[in-house]
């Protein structure tokens, strides 16, 4: 089962960034990555994680409602591509990890400036 809703993961995330470049015209959603997805055991929902390259709390929450307006597109999509049974309920949140990695290169260049 674990290897399917892997499998499944992938898949959406490969839709979904197809999606983003190819359908959804929304000027919100340009610049946007779908850097991961999680799946609940039950395929019920998919948590579909992005990054923006802007790095403004502003483009964020543009982006985000981009997303939000363009979920239905978005699930309809992926009901006719994916070959599943029911197409889960999606959400989106913006990752963090890229953030918090250029926070660690930050202070650990700190810390070595002060060494020296």
């Amino acid at each position: 089962m674990q290897h399917r809703v892997g499998r499944l993961e992938q898949e959406i995330q490969r839709e979904v960034n197809d999606l983003l470049l190819k359908q959804v015209r929304d000027p919100r959603v340009q610049g946007i990555t779908i850097t991961g997805v999680e799946v609940t055991g039950d395929l019920q929902q998919a948590t579909i994680y992005f990054s923006i390259l802007a790095d403004q709390a502003s483009a964020a929450t543009r982006a985000l409602a981009g997303l939000n307006h363009a979920k239905g597109l978005i699930r309809r999509e992926l009901g006719h591509r994916l070959s599943i049974y029911k197409t889960p309920e999606i959400f989106f949140k913006q990752d963090q990890s890229i953030r918090y990695g250029e926070h660690i290169d930050q202070l650990l260049k700190q810390l070595h400036e002060r060494e020296q």
